[in-house]
């Protein structure tokens, strides 16, 4: 699984590619993601009648929430839904200032969370750590447990999870890669560009 998240991530970064290579990698990324996060999903047992005999199998337990952050994170619903097919879907709209890398809510509808529901947010780029720690805040002000939250990304900076892990420690970050610093100017290094702009075609 490690070899294929740094094989697509590869064709990810480069420059060069078009977009639509850009969409369907980050879109064979986000997959690959969902699949992983499977592993982080209780399940429960259940009991099956196949053409010959009877078996056991098993089933995710909880229900799932997505919750992708505007706008990026919505590239990464579709994928998921493959995995979480009758996942309920919130979403959280967040703009990060260009200025002073600040992130800024200007949208929110998050529906209803029980105790034992799983969230699942989804945002391809950790940078500072700013648009997660906004949308966990959210959460957090409801009294979802930080243990029934996973945070799915395709690329990450290490200060922006430094940010995250010392808010909220007990949440499970998954990611396909951990890449050097932030710039000055709060980009990735080596990063892959503005994700949004390539892929929606906003350079």
């Amino acid at each position: 699984m490690e070899k294929a998240k740094t094989i697509f991530l590869s064709k990810l970064r480069d420059k060069n590619i078009s977009r639509h290579e850009f969409r369907e990698t980050a879109c064979t990324l986000a997959e690959i993601i969902a699949h992983e996060t499977l592993e982080h999903v209780e399940t429960e047992k259940i009991d099956i009648e196949t053409p010959i005999a009877s078996a056991q199998g098993i089933k995710i337990k909880p229900h799932v929430i997505l919750i992708p952050i505007l706008r990026s994170g919505i590239t990464m619903l579709e994928p998921f839904l493959k995995y979480f097919k009758d996942a309920t879907v919130g979403i959280v709209g967040l703009k990060r200032d260009e200025e002073t890398a600040i992130a800024h809510m200007y949208y929110n509808n998050i529906p209803p969370i029980p105790d034992n529901h799983k969230i699942i947010i989804l945002d391809p780029m950790i940078a500072t750590g700013g648009t997660a720690i906004s949308t966990l805040e959210i959460l957090k002000k409801r009294g979802i447990k930080e243990k029934n939250i996973i945070f799915a990304s395709i690329i990450s900076a290490p200060e922006g999870l430094e940010t995250i892990r010392s808010d909220f420690p007990d949440i499970t970050i998954l990611t396909a890669g951990i890449d050097d610093k932030l710039s000055k100017d709060k980009f990735i290094v080596p990063g892959l560009g503005d994700f949004g702009d390539r892929y929606f075609g906003t350079e």
